[in-house]
């Protein structure tokens, strides 16, 4: 009876201790202000100059603390900063983050990327402030696609309003070829596709002159 007791228990235990280690939880705080994120990789889809990606302090952000800022705002059309985490690859997640759009003349936009292979190839989901959408899209050899929305197709994702100058969160799920879209609590969509059925890296993205902060990058595998 003893020995199936402790069994039980070690069974709990190592039940609690795989899921917390599914769970990632990064909020910049551990990071030196002025300085790029520690653990993060950043990369550039497209053209124009590559983002620069820094640690500041925000007394108004969610925590009143660090948060990571891509700065560069470089207004090329087709340019795409990327900002990634080497300490997770995923395949099926639960993905948000906090953003706030802070300036941009051509696009305000804040985006979620996963199954990242490399700077070409991945899923990402952004929201964009200027536009008020929320849109889903693959990008494959460095070309980004919009992907249909399930049971309404090619409707260029969903139109809902994106505050400017606020934080907001951002979060996809992925399981399998299902992936599903909220924003600040509210589903919007769904998608499926299969052009990337592998597990990846995720990470933090923008477009064009988007000067974006971000903030509690959060990852829940299954």
């Amino acid at each position: 009876m003893r020995i199936a007791q402790v069994s039980a228990a070690c069974g709990l235990l190592l039940f609690a201790v795989a899921t917390v280690a599914a769970q990632t939880k990064t909020d910049f705080n551990i990071d030196k202000v002025g300085s790029p994120p520690t653990n993060f990789t950043t990369a550039l889809t497209g053209q124009g100059k590559a983002g620069v990606w820094t640690v500041i302090k925000d007394d108004a952000s969610p925590a009143q603390g660090n948060v990571l800022a891509q700065t560069d705002a470089d207004a090329t059309s087709y340019r795409f900063p990327v900002c990634v985490y080497d300490k997770l690859t995923a395949k099926d997640a639960d993905i948000s983050v906090k953003f706030k759009a802070v300036s941009g003349k051509k696009d305000q936009a804040a985006g979620l990327v996963w199954r990242y292979r490399d700077k070409d190839n991945y899923y990402i989901v952004r929201a964009n402030a200027l536009e008020n959408n929320v849109v889903l899209y693959k990008v494959q050899n460095g070309k980004r696609e919009d992907l249909p929305v399930k049971g309404e197709g090619r409707t260029y994702g969903k139109k809902v309003k994106v505050p400017f100058g606020q934080w907001s969160t951002l979060r996809v799920t992925a399981a399998g070829h299902l992936f599903t879209v909220f924003l600040n609590g509210e589903k919007l969509y769904e998608v499926e596709d299969s052009t990337f059925t592998d597990a990846g890296k995720v990470g933090l993205w923008t477009k064009a002159d988007s000067v974006t902060y971000f903030d509690d990058l959060e990852v829940k595998t299954k």
